[in-house]
This record gives C-alpha cells, sequence and structure tokens, in this order.
C-alpha cells in the first residue's frame, strides 16, 4: 500500500457542515436530494463510495478530484469505500463516440492493482472511521448469465436505458453499441447494489457525466430492498476557455510519476490561467477558505506575480509527488528560468525539465547552431550562426560566441543534458547521446 503522511489534512472548520464546504469548494454539481443527503449526514457518519475503472495503467487529474473528495468525508467522520472496477474494467463505461477495445484480463488485473495502490495513498485505512479496499470482480466473477438477467435486469427499463446521454450518443452515430457497452449500467448499479447489502453504503460519488449511472444505482437499490440510498455527482472540471481540463493535445495529466513527470505536473499547474486558478485551488488544495480568498485578492490586484499559481503548483504537487519531489522540481524550475544552479540539480529531475523543452538528442561534435534550427529556435544555420556571433546565445547559462561552437562533454550536465538559451527567453535542450 502507497501510504502517504495525511496528518496535515484538514478540512475547514469555518464552514458549520462538511457539504456546506463541498459546496463552496465545487464539488457539488448535481445531487439526488441534497436536503435529505444533509439530514441524514447529520444524524451520524455514513458509508459512501467511489468507483475507479482500470481503463489505463494510472488515474490521472479527473479521478483526482473523487479523490479529494473520498478524503474530505473522510476527514469530517464519514466512512468511505475506494471500489476499483475488475469486472466493469473488462467493459469500459461507454464513450460518445465509439466502442471501446477490450483489454485482456491480465493487462486489467495488473491496472487493478496499480490503481488500487494510487487510490490507497489517500485515504487514511486506521482510526475511527478507517477507509476500506473493494473490487467489484468479487461479487460478478460468479455471477451467471441468467442471475443477470433474473435477479438483475427485471429492474431495468430499456427506454430508461436509451436515454443516457453515451448511450443515445452511439445509437446515432455510425458506429453503434455493442450489447456488452450497453450493460455496463446495470453492473454499475449492481456495485451500489451490492455494497448496500455488504456494508450499509448510502452514498456513491462520481463525475457528473457518470451521473445515469450513479442514478442507476439507487433506482436499483430502491426498487430491490426498498431503502432510499444518495448519490452526488460533480462538475467537469473545464478551464475557463471551454477546453476540457487536464488534457493537452489529447494527452491526459497522469498521477503515475512514470507517465507524467512531477516537472511536468508543476509545470501545468503554475501554467493556469488567471480566471482558473482560484477555482482550482478551491477543488485540488486544503488550503481554508480565508487563505483562498487572500490569494484571489492578489490575483487581482498583482496578477504577474502568480502568487496564486505558484501556491496551486506547489500543493497539487506535493499533494502527488510529495514535499522532496515538489523541491526538487522548483529547483530545477528556478534554475532553468531564473538564477538556480543548473549543475547543482539532480540528473533525474534535469532531464524531466528538458524534455519538457524543445529539444533534440545529438552526439557530441554536433555545432550549437545544428541544434538552435533542429529546436526550432532559429530557422537557419546562418541565422544561427549569426546569433551565436552577436552573444544571443548561452549554453548552461554561459554565452558563447563562436559561431561554429560544438557540444563537447564538458557541456553535458548531470542526466545527459545541454541546455541552450537564445535571447532572453527561448529555451531548447539537447540530449546527448
Amino acid at each position: 500500500m502507497t501510504q502517504r503522511d495525511l496528518s496535515w489534512q484538514r478540512n475547514d472548520p469555518s464552514f458549520d457542515h462538511i457539504l456546506d464546504e463541498l459546496e463552496w469548494r465545487g464539488y457539488i454539481h448535481v445531487s439526488t436530494d441534497i436536503n435529505e443527503l444533509r439530514k441524514r449526514m447529520s444524524e451520524g457518519p455514513i458509508s459512501y463510495y467511489c468507483g475507479f475503472d482500470p481503463t489505463a495503467p494510472s488515474l490521472h487529474l479527473g479521478h483526482l478530484v473523487q479523490l479529494l473528495l473520498l478524503r474530505r468525508l473522510q476527514l469530517a467522520g464519514h466512512n468511505p469505500f475506494g471500489l476499483v472496477g475488475g469486472s466493469t474494467g473488462l467493459i469500459g463505461d461507454p464513450r460518445p463516440t465509439a466502442e471501446r477495445t477490450l483489454n485482456s484480463r491480465e493487462t486489467v488485473a495488473e491496472w487493478v492493482q496499480g490503481l488500487r495502490n494510487q487510490i490507497e495513498g489517500y485515504l487514511d485505512f486506521a482510526g475511527d472511521n478507517p477507509a476500506q479496499m473493494v473490487n467489484n470482480l468479487d461479487w460478478t466473477a460468479e455471477l451467471s448469465a441468467l442471475d443477470f438477467l433474473r435477479d438483475l435486469g427485471k429492474f431495468f427499463r430499456v427506454g430508461t436505458m436509451l436515454k443516457k446521454d453515451a448511450v443515445a450518443a452511439r445509437l446515432n452515430s455510425d458506429a453503434g453499441i455493442s450489447y456488452t457497452e450497453f450493460s455496463y449500467q446495470v453492473l454499475q448499479a449492481f456495485d451500489f447494489l451490492e455494497l448496500n447489502r455488504r456494508y450499509g453504503v448510502e452514498l456513491q460519488t462520481g463525475g457528473s457525466d457518470q451521473w445515469g449511472n450513479l442514478v442507476g444505482g439507487v433506482e436499483l437499490i430502491r426498487r430491490s430492498e426498498g431503502k432510499t440510498v444518495h448519490a452526488m455527482g460533480s462538475p467537469l472540471i473545464t478551464n475557463s476557455d471551454g477546453t476540457k481540463f487536464g488534457k493537452s493535445e489529447g494527452n491526459a495529466i497522469w498521477i503515475n510519476a512514470e507517465l507524467t513527470s512531477p516537472y511536468a505536473f508543476y509545470q501545468f499547474w503554475l501554467n493556469t490561467d488567471d480566471r482558473d486558478v482560484i477555482e482550482r485551488l478551491k477543488v485540488f488544495t486544503f488550503l481554508s477558505r480565508a487563505e483562498i480568498e487572500a490569494l484571489e485578492v492578489q490575483v487581482a490586484e498583482a496578477p504577474f506575480k502568480r502568487e496564486a499559481q505558484k501556491t496551486l503548483a506547489k500543493h497539487v504537487t506535493e499533494l502527488v509527488h510529495g514535499a522532496e519531489a515538489t523541491a526538487a522540481v522548483i529547483a530545477a524550475s528556478e534554475a532553468l528560468f531564473g538564477k538556480g544552479d543548473l549543475a547543482a540539480l539532480e540528473g533525474d529531475v534535469l532531464a524531466q525539465a528538458v524534455a519538457e523543452l524543445p529539444n533534440v538528442e545529438v552526439a557530441l561534435g554536433a555545432t550549437i547552431a545544428d541544434v538552435l534550427v533542429d529546436t526550432g529556435a532559429e530557422t537557419s544555420v546562418s541565422s544561427a550562426r549569426r546569433a551565436i556571433k552577436q552573444g544571443g546565445v548561452a549554453v548552461n547559462k554561459l554565452p558563447v560566441t563562436e559561431a561554429d561552437r560544438a557540444v563537447t562533454e564538458a557541456d553535458v550536465l548531470a542526466g545527459g543534458v545541454v541546455v541552450i538559451r537564445r535571447g532572453k527567453k527561448t529555451l531548447v535542450g539537447a540530449f546527448v547521446k
């Protein structure tokens, strides 16, 4: 189990009820009956869960919203269950565009363990309300087709199932939808039913794009058990320009350091738009309302200082990758763009940083002019040579003036990289073979 130090995490005591804080932070977009949920939570601890399907080897920033929601509710005294979809991951939630490619059972099992390790790091498994982990393969592996149809299928109406957004989109497309993916919503609803029967779970959380599936579980429990349970959907986080949050040219920002380096992760948050940064602080940090409102004033009065972005990047990177890794990437960022010493950086961190710059792979003896052209910092070798002779180029922060200057062994920093600056702001890198 990958467990972090969670002792520093606190809910804001200025709120009278955890739901008040969740609403202020922007976690609640839709719910079955928020007033009834508030009443139930005021009566005593509630057991709740969120499910995570292993359709990739890592969780990403969209999942981090739910991990932090699970943690905030646990800090308020409620009982969290983290569910990894060992069975639903074999099928996959229908996408609006096309059928998913089914992964092998071996791949899904490997990803189940990886996601489980990630989820466990955000929850506390000790104390008065310890978290529990479950795998829905435990109750679906032995479920026969006849049992599925008789005991579950009879509670679902096809007309309602067809109205689900993803299903409707697929039915109106050339791709259509298979019965396999169409049945996904039944299996997810079954998770809620089983958790209610086994552990008394009364609340499911998830993204608002999962709302149809969340409500399916609520309705299944009402029809089969005659009980009232609850669902709560968080808004999908989008940037102020309308782009989907956590995506960059189609690539997710993963919380696995091997898929998104801590340096790239930190830079992602550091580059948050002024229009988005306060909402991100509310969702992704444990800063209090007073602290966030103070940063909001700074954004309005001195946006050029980017204090809110620096605070956001530091806190979220520490949350995901730890204080030591965060200190290292901050040092790398300052060394590249400020007055820090490049030679003092650890090799892996410096390599992460250079990987985020325009870069090329070169051999010793390659000219600096060629590197500038190959990375797009100059349009031609002649213009690159002219820039070097005019003093507009530096290698590892040291000015060079020889037009035919080559990359030498002495230039190679830890991590096997060379950092080249063109002008005041353009940085490029070379990985030396």
